[in-house]
C-alpha cells in the first residue's frame, strides 16, 4: 500500500501555490486519465489511504496539469509514431445535438491526433489532416479510412501524392481507439460540452499512448519491463521521485 507524508512540500516550481505533495496530484492526474474512473472514484481512492481532498480539486488538477503532462508526452513522442495512418470519426451525443469526434492512429494503435467538430464533410476532414501534417512533421506512407468520401476530397488538397485505401474492413483499428472514448463517456453519463470533450481526449490520448503495449505479441517480462520504463517516464514528465 502506497502513502504519502502530508508534510511533504512540492518543490517544482510546476507545484507552486499548491499544497498537496506533487506524488498525490501527479497519482490523482494518473489515476483519472489512465483508468475509466469518476471524479468521485479518485477521490474514494484517495480518501482509502487517508488522503482528504474532493473531487472539485482532483477535476482542477486533471485539467491544469494534465495538460502539461500531456503535452510533454507528444512532445517527447514528435517524429516516432508510425507512418500508417488509419483515420475515422464517430459521433457523440451532446445536449441532444450530434458531434463528430475525428482520431487518427497509426499502424500500433497510438493515437496521432484527435479533433471534435460539429460536421463530417471534406472541409472537417481537412481540419483533421492539417492538424496531423503539422504535429507530425510528414506526410503518411499510406492513409487507411472508412469509405467517406470527405477523407479523399481532402487528402487530395493535401497530400496528393499519399496512397489511400478505402475499405471499412482495413480500419478496424481506428474504429476500436474510439473505445476508451465510450466507456469514460458511459462513466460521465457523457459528456456536457463539445469543449470539454475537446480537453478529455486532447491529455487522455497521449497519456493513453505512454502506457499502450500490444499484450498479444509481449511475454510477461517484456509487459513489465515497458510498463516500469513508461511509469519512470511518467515520474519525469510529472517531476515525482520515481516509485
Amino acid at each position: 500500500m502506497r502513502t504519502w507524508a502530508m508534510s511533504e512540500v512540492a518543490r517544482d516550481p510546476l507545484y507552486r501555490r499548491h499544497r498537496y505533495p506533487a506524488e498525490i496530484i501527479a497519482h490523482a492526474v494518473w489515476l483519472y486519465f489512465r483508468f475509466p474512473l469518476s471524479l468521485r472514484m479518485v477521490e474514494d481512492m484517495l480518501a482509502s489511504r487517508g488522503i482528504i481532498v474532493t473531487h472539485q480539486t482532483i477535476r482542477s488538477w486533471a485539467e491544469k496539469f494534465g495538460r502539461h503532462f500531456a503535452r510533454e508526452i507528444k512532445r517527447r513522442s514528435a517524429g516516432c509514431l508510425g507512418d500508417k495512418w488509419h483515420l475515422d470519426e464517430c459521433v457523440v451525443a451532446i445536449n441532444g445535438k450530434k458531434q463528430w469526434l475525428w482520431r487518427a492512429v497509426d499502424q500500433d494503435g497510438f493515437v496521432l491526433e484527435v479533433l471534435v467538430q460539429s460536421r463530417r464533410n471534406a472541409k472537417a476532414a481537412k481540419r483533421l489532416m492539417r492538424k496531423l501534417l503539422k504535429a507530425q512533421g510528414r506526410t503518411p506512407r499510406v492513409m487507411i479510412t472508412d469509405k467517406l468520401r470527405s477523407y479523399d476530397a481532402a487528402r487530395r488538397d493535401l497530400m496528393p501524392g499519399v496512397e489511400h485505401r478505402s475499405h471499412k474492413g482495413l480500419n478496424n483499428r481506428a474504429e476500436n481507439s474510439h473505445q476508451p472514448t465510450r466507456r469514460r463517456e458511459r462513466t460521465m453519463k457523457r459528456f456536457k460540452s463539445a469543449r470539454q470533450l475537446q480537453r478529455f481526449v486532447s491529455i487522455h490520448d497521449p497519456i493513453a499512448n505512454l502506457f499502450h503495449f500490444p499484450r498479444n505479441t509481449l511475454s510477461s517480462a517484456q509487459h513489465q519491463d515497458l510498463r516500469n520504463a513508461a511509469m519512470q517516464i511518467w515520474s519525469k514528465i510529472a517531476c515525482v521521485a520515481a516509485a
